[in-house]
């Protein structure tokens, strides 16, 4: 079931492969100023992300967020607590990632409605939001929150416009990687931040709302000059 209240809704879906899947959908009052596919963490499209996107839609995008585990397990929201993590982790090892750009595709092909696209990722999603922005199907520019496998994935270079965030105490990603970035990458703004991993999620424990803030107005910054 959902937590709270949410602005969006519901939507399906449908991959070049035939495969459908679900997603949250947020749009704003008025026609949109671009368009946004927002990519989850490792817990599901969860009320975290819906309020997310909700947020994003009160900034004039339309905001698409697939569901990107429905391919192995349906309507996943886990939470923040210890005993969701294994089953997170567990999800993810279960994933076809071979054809998580079949589902981003398809989401950016359903928020292009709304005007240039942007992918916006945490977590998971941050590393996936590189990915986007190194093919570039449709993407106008990305913005990665402390994605753990772009470190991994240097031997691919961005297509499009793209701002990394990162916690400088993060317990998955050592700045000896961000370091890394930097080099690989040095025409990509890269900030860090004085706090952990997932800092601009609320439901977290490592959230820090100082380093949200000041992630998200570069972000709202970035996204005017790219989408609109």
């Amino acid at each position: 079931m959902k937590e709270g209240s949410d602005m969006g809704q519901m939507i399906k879906l449908t991959a070049a492969d035939g495969v459908t899947i679900g997603a949250y959908k947020a749009e704003p009052d008025g026609a949109p100023r671009g368009a946004i596919v927002l990519l989850q963490e490792i817990f599901g499209v969860n009320a975290h992300i819906r309020r997310v996107a909700d947020r994003f839609a009160g900034d004039g995008y339309l905001v698409v967020a697939p569901a990107l585990f429905d391919r192995v397990e349906p309507d996943v929201e886990l939470g923040y607590d210890a005993e969701a993590f294994p089953s997170a982790v567990a999800l993810v090892q279960r994933v076809d990632h071979a054809k998580k750009p079949l589902d981003v595709a398809a989401a950016v092909t359903a928020a292009s409605e709304g005007g240039k696209v942007a992918v916006v990722g945490y977590c998971w999603g941050g590393s996936l939001a590189y990915d986007a922005a190194c093919s570039a199907a449709g993407v106008t520019a990305a913005v990665g929150y402390y994605g753990g496998n772009i470190a991994k994935s240097l031997d691919r270079t961005p297509k499009v416009p793209l701002i990394l965030h990162f916690g400088e105490h993060d317990d998955h990603i050592p700045l000896r990687d961000v370091d890394a970035i930097r080099a690989a990458l040095p025409d990509v703004p890269i900030y860090t931040y004085d706090a952990g991993h997932g800092f601009n999620c609320d439901a977290r424990a490592s959230f820090d709302a100082p380093s949200a803030a000041k992630a998200l107005e570069r972000t709202l910054a970035f996204l005017s000059e790219t989408v609109g």
